[in-house]
């Protein structure tokens, strides 16, 4: 119990990254720049991202104050540079302009945002720009049932493979009467569900990301093969069809009640443990794995976390089915055999989910705080809970249930209550895996924090959405530090006022930096001037997207040492 305990614990710490964790495209430079003058009209807008675009999945909008479109034409991929994007302008008189943009990110989710720049040398003062909203998500009731369904029937159809194939396998030989059948089965009724659900969340994803309808298949499929995330999708059908074809030539061949298997099914299985391993890597070559760096580390530590969820889930569902299809007369002796073998491999297989989960919290998560600070962390922290509990169960199962299946031979009275306790908890277990899964599913949809989170230190205060009106003390000195209107893409007015026993401090140096936390971008910065005694103001369009923001404000009083003050703002569309 104590082991199993200590287990649970250091599992669900471990999970505090999943094997899909991943990165969304980032904007990282645009010609014209965000935010800047340029003093001749620009032929094309130039964004370049973190990784390939697909053109057919973006738009990209250039309008000036009134709403007029200046694109001339679609966006294209920048001849030999699958990360930018160009778009050809018609000329633009001078004035302000806003860049409104949406892409479709490698692993399958969709990412806006909108910038401003001007046409000089006399472009006027900004104006407020009408924003398109910058918000979207993956996380819609039907991709995320559809993904969960993915993902728990094809690791079902793995771990009851395993479980009939190589754990179960000595209980037809050494029980009498009792079969297999209904594991075979299960694993037959999962691998189809597999295999439906596959296309349709493929065919799903595509739809919602490129604007068309569910049934416009004839569109939806050469979309789909047209994107990286759905042609890995489409794939990983393909090698589940061949896991299962594998699988089904597996059982066909095999002869449990033969000591020994023959070299015809020692190949069988060989190579369908081989396609099962290959599908194993494909969701993380559609997610954030492929695309994190080092990706030579990122993704065999995601399959080996998908391998070990796969072995756990399918062995739980397997035992129930088990314990349900085997007859009375032999189901404690049936189980005496299969449990302890199965408790064995899923403790490998726990152990491997603890050091997967490391590892992935290695590459990232960037701080502790992002785990309560974020949607991402949020949402991590259910599934955490959700494994603990199963684990919990399984302790309560490997301390008392199994030793107690083991002395039925011994003394029979205690055999029926065990084997009845033992599908109680299983069944508990695969609710608390099932909602597991279906919170990494949520996870899935959610873009990790990104690494500009290990820069921010020492945080003031949280503020936001709407307008920031914030006083923070340093030392004897009071600083008020606003933000007017506190919205993306528009200009904003940002405001410190110093103060030191209730006087205003003069002379005053003030520089701002301003760091996007939910994706990676090049830092912002401005020197702010004294618009009047103690307050040094600018007004800047410098949260060019939704979403959260590290205000920096270092602030050098005269004669003295400088002193920051960090405030993580959420800015609204």
């Amino acid at each position: 119990m104590r082991r199993g305990g200590v287990l649970a614990l250091a599992a669900a710490a471990a999970l505090a990254a999943p094997a899909a964790a991943w990165a969304h495209a980032a904007l990282l430079r645009t010609t014209p720049v965000a935010s800047r003058t340029v003093n001749a009209a620009p032929p094309r807008v130039s964004l370049t991202y973190s990784e390939p675009i697909e053109p057919r999945f973006a738009i990209v909008s250039v309008t000036d104050a009134a709403g007029r479109q200046l694109a001339s034409g679609r966006p294209q991929r920048a001849p030999g540079a699958p990360q930018t994007l160009i778009t050809p302008l018609r000329r633009a008189p001078e004035g302000w302009y806003l860049v409104f943009w949406r892409v479709i990110s490698a692993d399958g989710h969709p990412v806006r945002g909108a910038f401003t720049f001007a046409v000089g040398p006399n472009p006027g003062p900004p104006p407020q720009f009408r924003v398109p909203s910058l918000s979207e998500t993956a996380t819609t009731t039907q991709l995320l049932v559809s993904r969960w369904v993915v993902f728990l029937s094809f690791l079902a159809a793995l771990g009851l493979f395993v479980l009939r194939m190589v754990i179960a396998r000595p209980v037809a030989r050494r029980v009498g009467g009792t079969s297999l059948r209904a594991i075979s089965v299960a694993l037959g009724v999962a691998l189809l569900v597999a295999l439906v659900a596959t296309p349709v969340y493929a065919i799903l994803a595509t739809a919602q990301f490129s604007l068309r309808s569910a049934f416009d298949l004839g569109a939806l499929v050469p979309l789909a093969r047209a994107s990286s995330f759905g042609r890995d999708y489409l794939d990983l059908e393909l090698v589940v069809a061949l896991f299962g074809v594998a699988a089904a030539i597996s059982l066909a061949v095999d002869r449990p009640e033969r000591p020994q298997r023959s070299v015809v099914e020692l190949l069988s299985v060989t190579a369908a443990l081989a396609a099962g391993a290959a599908a194993l890597v494909l969701p993380g070559l559609a997610g954030h794995a492929g695309q994190r760096s080092p990706r030579g580390l990122a993704l065999p530590l995601d399959a080996l976390h998908l391998a070990a969820v796969g072995i756990w889930t399918g062995g739980l569902i397997g035992i129930v089915v088990f314990w349900l299809t085997v007859g009375r007369d032999t189901r404690v002796a049936a189980l005496g055999v299969v449990v302890p073998r199965f408790s064995a491999v899923a403790f490998v297989s726990v152990l491997a989910l603890i050091g997967s989960g490391i590892g992935q919290s290695l590459l990232e998560v960037p701080t502790l705080a992002s785990l309560w600070q974020t949607s991402y962390g949020k949402a991590l922290i259910v599934k955490i809970a959700l494994l603990a509990a199963a684990l919990v169960l399984a302790a309560v199962n490997l301390a008392r249930t199994k030793p107690r299946l083991q002395a039925a031979g011994v003394q029979p009275s205690v055999g029926p209550g065990a084997a009845l306790l033992l599908r109680r908890l299983v069944q508990g277990e695969i609710l608390f895996v099932a909602g597991a899964l279906f919170a990494a599913a949520v996870l899935t949809s959610l873009a990790p924090p990104a690494s500009a989170l290990a820069r921010v230190k020492n945080i003031a205060a949280r503020v936001g959405p709407g307008p920031v009106s914030k006083v923070v003390s340093k030392g004897p000195y009071r600083v008020h530090v606003t933000v007017i209107p506190n919205r993306a893409a528009v200009q904003n007015r940002f405001s410190v006022t110093l103060t030191r026993s209730g006087r205003p401090v003069r002379g005053a140096e003030v520089v701002s930096r301003f760091d996007m936390l939910d994706m990676e971008m090049a830092e912002l910065s401005y020197r702010f001037p004294e618009s009047r005694p103690g307050t040094f103001s600018k007004s800047a369009p410098a949260l060019v997207m939704v979403g959260h923001w590290a205000l920096q404000f270092e602030v050098t009083p005269p004669g003295q040492r400088p002193f920051v003050v960090t405030l993580l703002d959420k800015a609204s569309g």
